[in-house]
């Protein structure tokens, strides 16, 4: 446990964020959902509440309560929410999945969670059947049968009491090294960071935030929350498309998004951008990977001058953003300011930070180490692992990332790869990320991944995959390669994909690359 204590006193259960702003201010709109066929659907939070205490219902009318898991297999929705919710209320925990898992995944969430209940939808029907295991006791369809279920329960108005320590949600990893792992968050954790960093809604605006991150992932939940708990209203998306995305952003008058760097490339690619107003606009903030210099300095000087900049940086293991980079670092004025946009800020408040060597000494300005964090809100664990726990987890409870970097003097945080993604050449090593960063800069290329291949002479050796915009020419990347890299780092082959193995949060899937670069023989 770190030394910082939580932000507020006594437990409160995850669905309160829910429950204060309702009871303030019930009539106010909480949602705009674009997931119909129709128009657009707002809904209040009393609406929204009544809703989620007949789903509470529903639930223990199931037999679940206190500590059962409750599985959502299915794309963003109001339902989505009312599922959510009333899983909370009745104080068992909510397992959000990513329905863009492939069958062996499936099959491993479903289990290893053990969810007695999995709210989906009829489209993931025949998955969700071929990897059911014997745990899985009811499937919701939340386009289907869920309404009426819901509408004929009884209704369930309290929350259930708490304890901080209480498991709230439990989030699985991307997997982008191996099988999913359970990351375990508290009622304390959650809502210590949502009530820490927001008052409760009181009718003033906060103008729309658009939700088009899955709702799986820590960045796309805790967004949630935050405007859900805030009062800022927020704009449903099912799924993220740019052209979309730019539609809803004029179209509902949209100030606030959270984009992952993935998603901000595409709508920088997107030919309605180039008519699209985006006068509404007033913050963008990106995060959940790792973001290119090229494509934040693009989107600024695309979007329009009123667009203020943020960089999120976090892990599930730390309940979403513990360090950030402000709009003001996005004005790049000075050359300062320039080489900052390649960090990712200074840590938070209710953050420490350390850089540690391999032996674990703390390591000064700077200097590169693994990024250690200590938080309050820092996981429980990993679901039925306490061997990988201790290895994340130390006694004093720093959380070792795997991810590597330094501190600056100003305590601005830069990172320079994961340390199980290094490549070592010849007794050098050569992080990834730096040789992705160079390819980004070019302006033939769209998407870009570097890994090491297994090789007789050196170990390993350095080989690309690379998306080029049309009529892209691979010769002129090699020969920028030749300019901005040494020699040792450069690729010794670089092979041209239609696309990339990536999560929805754009997190490139390595392990799902190397044996397709494995098989071309490169």
């Amino acid at each position: 446990m770190a030394a910082i204590d939580r932000p507020y006193g006594g437990s409160v259960n995850l669905g309160s964020l829910l429950d204060l702003p309702s009871m303030i201010v019930p009539e106010s709109v909480v949602l705009i959902d674009t997931t119909g066929d129709g128009e657009a659907r707002t809904v209040t939070y009393e609406e929204l509440r009544g809703a989620v205490s007949q789903t509470a219902g529903l639930l223990t009318s199931l037999g679940l309560g206190d500590g059962d898991r409750v599985g959502i297999f299915a794309t963003n929705s109001t339902a989505f929410l009312e599922a959510l919710f009333a899983t909370s209320a009745i104080g068992a925990t909510v397992v959000p999945m990513n329905y863009r898992a492939a069958d062996e995944e499936v099959a491993h969430l479903l289990a290893d969670s053990g969810s007695r209940v999995v709210f989906t939808e009829t489209r993931y029907r025949d998955l969700i059947e071929s990897c059911r295991p014997d745990s899985l006791e009811r499937v919701i369809y939340l386009d289907d049968d869920y309404a009426g279920l819901r509408d004929g329960a009884d209704e369930w108005p309290l929350m259930n009491e708490v304890d901080d320590d209480d498991l709230a949600a439990l989030l699985y990893t991307s997997g982008t090294t191996s099988l999913p792992k359970g990351v375990k968050l508290t009622h304390g954790s959650l809502s210590g960071y949502i009530m820490g960093a927001n008052d409760a809604a009181d009718g003033s605006d906060l103008g729309r935030m658009i939700l088009g991150a899955p709702l799986y992932h820590i960045a796309g939940l805790t967004s949630m929350l935050n405007a859900l708990y805030s009062g800022r209203v927020t704009v449903v998306m099912q799924q993220f498309e740019a052209d979309r995305w730019l539609e809803l952003v004029d179209a509902l008058e949209v100030t606030h998004a959270f984009l992952v760097p993935t998603m901000l490339a595409r709508v920088l690619e997107s030919e309605r951008l180039g008519s699209a107003s985006l006068a509404s606009l007033e913050a963008v903030t990106y995060g959940a990977a790792p973001m290119p210099p090229a494509v934040i300095k693009r989107a600024i000087e695309e979007f329009p001058d009123t667009v203020g900049f943020s960089g999120a940086y976090g892990q599930t293991e730390t309940t979403s953003t513990v360090a950030v980079l402000g709009p003001d670092d996005h004005v790049l004025d000075s050359d300062a300011k320039l080489a900052r946009l390649s960090s990712v800020g200074q840590v938070l408040d209710d953050v420490e930070i350390r850089i540690v060597d391999p032996e674990g000494n703390v390591l000064g300005p700077g200097e590169h180490g693994e990024v250690q964090l200590r938080t309050y809100r820092a996981m429980d664990g990993y679901w039925g692992s306490e061997e990988k726990t201790r290895v994340t987890i130390d006694d004093d409870g720093w959380v070792h990332t795997g991810d590597l970097g330094f501190l600056d003097d100003e305590n601005y945080l830069f990172l320079s790869g994961r340390s199980g993604d290094m490549i070592i050449r010849g007794g050098e090593n050569i992080a990834p990320e730096e040789v992705e960063r160079v390819l980004y800069e070019h302006g033939d290329v769209l998407d870009a991944a570097v890994v090491g291949l297994a090789d007789d002479t050196w170990g390993e050796r350095v080989v690309a995959a690379v998306v080029l915009r049309d009529g892209g020419s691979l010769d002129a990347v090699n020969d920028h390669l030749k300019e901005h890299l040494a020699g040792f780092k450069r690729p010794e082959k670089i092979h041209v994909a239609e696309d990339l193995p990536r999560t929805s949060t754009g997190k490139l899937l390595r392990r799902h690359l190397v044996p397709v670069l494995e098989e071309l023989g490169l």
